[in-house]
Order: C-alpha cells, then sequence, then structure tokens
C-alpha cells in the first residue's frame, strides 16, 4: 500500500510538473504552424552546417521550454523546413540553456556561477557534437510514416485543387484575418497537446514505477569512481525524468556523494533524453533515428562530464 502510494504521489507530481510546459510546447507549435513560413525559415537558416549547428544551439535562449514541451516545437520547426541537424541542436540545448533552467541552477548550488557555466557549457558542446553527427547519418527528416504538410496548411492543397479543377478554384483565396489566424494556433495547439500528452502520461507513469521499485541505494554506492558515478547519474536522470526546471535542486542535493563532473552529466542527459520524452520522441520520429540519438547523447555526455571531472574539483 505504500509503495502504490508513493507510485501515485510521483507519477501525479509528474504530471503537474510537466503539463504548464506542455502547454507552452503545443501553444509555440501552433505558433510557428501559423505565422511561421518556410521561405522566412529559409532566409534565416545558415546554409553551412558548423552556423547552423550554432544557430539551433543558440536559438533555445530564446524558447523558455524544458523537455516536455520541447518535442513538439522541434518536429514543427523541421517539418517548416528547418534542417534535421539544426533542429536537434536546438531541441537538445534549449531546455538547459534558457534563462529560467541557468537560474534555477544558480540558485540550487547556493548562488554558484561555476556551475552555471559548467552546465551550460557542457549542454552547448553535446548538442553541437551530436548534432553535426546527425548532420552526416541522417540526410533527410527522419519523421515517423514519412514527411506531409500539417493539416491546417491550406497552401499546399490549393495547387493541387488548382491543376485538377481549375474552375472550382477561385482565383484569389482572401488572406486569413487575426482572429482566424489565433483560432488556427488555438486549434492547432489543441491537437497537439492531446496527441503528445498521451506519451507524457505513459512516460511519466513508467518513470513514477521505476523509482518507486528500483532502489536508489543500489546505485548510489557508486558514486566514488568517475567513470562508474557519470554512468550511475546519466541512468538517474532517464529513470527519474525531472524537469529541466526542477533538475538542478535533486543534483544538488547529491554534491556529497558525487563529482561535479557526474552532477554536471545528470543536468544535461536528463534534459535532453529521459522516459517522458523518449516516448514523445518515438512519437515523432522513426526509432532508428530516436535510438542512435540516444546513444549519441549518451555518449558525449559521458566523455564531457569525464572531461569536466577532470578540470574542475
Amino acid at each position: 500500500m505504500t509503495s502504490f502510494l508513493q507510485l501515485n504521489t510521483i507519477f501525479i507530481s509528474m504530471i503537474m510538473e510537466a503539463i504548464p510546459f506542455v502547454l507552452v510546447g503545443v501553444l509555440v507549435s501552433g505558433i510557428i504552424q501559423t505565422f511561421v513560413t518556410e521561405a522566412w525559415i529559409a532566409r534565416i537558416m545558415p546554409r553551412n552546417v558548423l552556423l547552423r549547428t550554432c544557430f539551433g544551439c543558440g536559438i533555445g535562449l530564446l524558447f523558455p521550454s524544458c523537455e516536455c514541451g520541447i518535442v513538439p516545437i522541434t518536429r514543427r520547426l523541421v517539418m517548416k523546413g528547418m534542417p534535421l541537424n539544426a533542429g536537434v541542436a536546438f531541441m537538445l540545448s534549449g531546455p538547459i540553456v534558457n534563462p529560467i533552467v541557468l537560474f534555477a541552477t544558480f540558485i540550487a548550488f547556493g548562488n554558484d556561477w561555476r556551475m552555471v557555466g559548467i552546465r551550460a557549457g557542457l549542454a552547448i558542446a553535446v548538442a553541437f557534437c551530436v548534432s553535426l553527427a546527425v548532420a552526416f547519418l541522417f540526410r533527410e527528416p527522419q519523421f515517423r510514416g514519412g514527411v506531409a504538410p500539417a493539416a491546417s496548411d491550406d497552401r499546399y492543397a490549393a495547387p493541387v485543387a488548382a491543376a485538377l479543377e481549375p474552375a472550382l478554384v477561385p482565383a484569389a483565396s482572401p488572406k486569413p484575418t487575426v482572429r482566424a489566424k489565433l483560432s488556427s494556433v488555438v486549434a492547432h495547439g489543441i491537437d497537439e497537446f492531446f496527441d503528445v500528452g498521451k506519451y507524457l502520461v505513459i512516460g511519466a507513469f513508467l518513470a513514477a514505477a521505476m523509482q518507486t521499485y528500483i532502489p536508489t541505494s543500489y546505485l548510489l554506492h557508486l558514486g566514488s569512481d568517475p567513470l562508474k558515478a557519470s554512468l550511475v547519474m546519466i541512468v538517474l536522470a532517464f529513470v527519474m525524468s525531472v524537469c529541466s526546471e526542477a533538475d538542478a535542486f535533486i543534483a544538488s542535493s547529491f554534491r556529497s556523494s558525487f563529482t561535479v563532473g557526474s552532477l554536471s552529466a545528470f543536468m544535461v542527459f536528463g534534459p535532453m533524453i529521459d522516459i517522458k520524452n523518449t516516448l514523445m520522441l518515438l512519437s515523432a520520429f522513426r526509432t532508428k533515428f530516436v535510438v542512435t540519438l540516444i546513444a549519441l547523447v549518451a555518449l558525449f555526455t559521458l566523455l564531457g562530464s569525464l572531461l569536466v571531472g577532470r578540470l574542475f574539483v
């Protein structure tokens, strides 16, 4: 009975913590769908692979979204024409380098700017390396079921209809009003919320069950060895699936047992890959791409955390 109550408490707290950020994510996705055009993305996107990777890492500063809401935003940007590797760079770095998360990290570690810099620097380095690897491994978008224009994007349907039945298509479509565009944003956001929400619920339940029934003590005694400590913290970050706005407070509670490098692994890997967003990724992208992405993030996070452990004590 006690275990069930613990499971229920963790599950509900995860859902309540994540839903506001999912709502922000789907609304931003709706705004992108309605107001951002492919031509605009093509105009601002650098053609050089290195530059567009840097661009993807940088725009995370402008989106105060955690990992719970980043997948629908990324999917919409890629569907609008953003290169896959730039979308991956944004998806991985955005939940960590945005101002809200960095300020939370500053507070959690007792006003320590060093930990803020370590976390942000490692996150950008991992996102940059993974994005470059994705650029070379995957040449085209990896959407599950292929790429198709969004249902609300009428500009794709009109030319086809005009070619088939020109007499039935008006010469010029009236320009949508602001009210119509806002309605489109809300409608798209609602559809996206229910599409993503079911995977959030499943992921939160799995994470809560693992936290309840897998004793953390089995993992914590490994904290003295740098390699094992980083691996343990990566596993904990995946299992606990805490939103990036709150995970720094959990990481700070491990300061007496774990090194700076392993703590940085926890605060970087978790916001990039956890149970919740893994299921959301699988709902949006091909399984091969998701598995490769997780492996790359784990590899570069582990290597980066070991380097941080050598540079910072």
